[in-house]
């Protein structure tokens, strides 16, 4: 009977354009003129802290929607971690670590032939931290079986781009930790977590911890490295202490292989 309603009102990227003036008088000149979300000194006041939370929250959630990603795998580890391609110096300070940069670029291709669902949305799509080391070997897994991946990258004080395997339009930066390890779990439906230093031990202790107190479902959580995780941290021994419930070892397993990974997500969600 009726056209379907359309908005009364134009969208912001036309008064966006129609801001621009040719008109130069000192009150078109001062910042004070800006339309508030082109106003970058604006948006960086310390007491605009709030809004730029919600915008690095929403960026990535909208961006993943559109690109049809349903769930995502997370693959946790060292930055450090070496290829064989590495040279021999790399491979002396971390003797051993080469085979996880191979099960974690294994594991990825693994997780990126998963179909399609009943609906067309992709399902296990491999995300990492988008650095170098086993966040490398996760992307570029994907990559070698034709399928997109995700990086999450961060700002820090030294240079750290993203790494080469990452899907261009799936290549986030953040500035808040925080906010970047929420992103990390929002879609996660399975969790690997390789031999790593603090940044790795943080994600993992926290996820562990969110499963623990059921702010967030049990999911798989694999730990490579059965050897490497026991000689860091005596898991018994925070049971003996009587600061974690034996239960709780239950939130994660060891696996060697990426093969054997696979199995538990599959085992997991049977």
């Amino acid at each position: 009977m009726s056209k379907k309603q359309t908005r009364i009102f134009p969208p912001a990227r036309q008064d966006a354009q129609s801001a621009r003036t040719d008109v130069s008088t000192p009150q078109t000149q001062d910042p004070a003129y800006r339309l508030a979300f082109q106003d970058m000194d604006f948006l960086l006041r310390e007491d605009l802290r709030p809004v730029r939370f919600q915008l690095e929250l929403l960026k990535p959630e909208l961006l993943l929607e559109a690109a049809g990603i349903d769930s995502t795998f997370v693959m946790y580890g060292s930055a450090r971690t070496p290829s064989h391609e590495s040279d021999a110096a790399h491979h002396a300070k971390m003797p051993g670590h080469v085979d996880y940069y191979e099960q974690a670029r294994a594991l990825a291709q693994l997780a990126s032939a998963c179909p399609l669902d009943a609906n067309g949305k992709r399902q296990f799509v491999v995300c990492s931290g988008g650095g170098p080391g086993i966040m490398e070997a996760a992307n570029r897994g994907a990559t070698e079986v034709g399928a997109e991946s995700i990086g999450l990258n961060i700002v820090l004080p030294f240079e750290q781009a993203p790494n080469a395997y990452i899907t261009p339009h799936l290549s986030f930066n953040f500035h808040y930790f925080s906010l970047r390890k929420m992103h990390f779990l929002i879609h996660a439906r399975a969790v690997a977590v390789f031999p790593g230093g603090f940044g790795t031990m943080d994600e993992m202790f926290e996820l562990l911890t969110l499963m623990q107190t059921g702010k967030i479902k049990r999911l798989p959580v694999m730990l490579f490295g059965k050897r490497f995780w026991q000689r860091v941290i005596n898991f018994e021994a925070l049971v003996d202490e009587g600061v974690i419930n034996a239960e709780d070892l239950e939130l994660f397993q060891f696996v060697e292989t990426a093969e054997d990974a696979w199995k538990a997500v599959q085992d997991f969600y049977a």
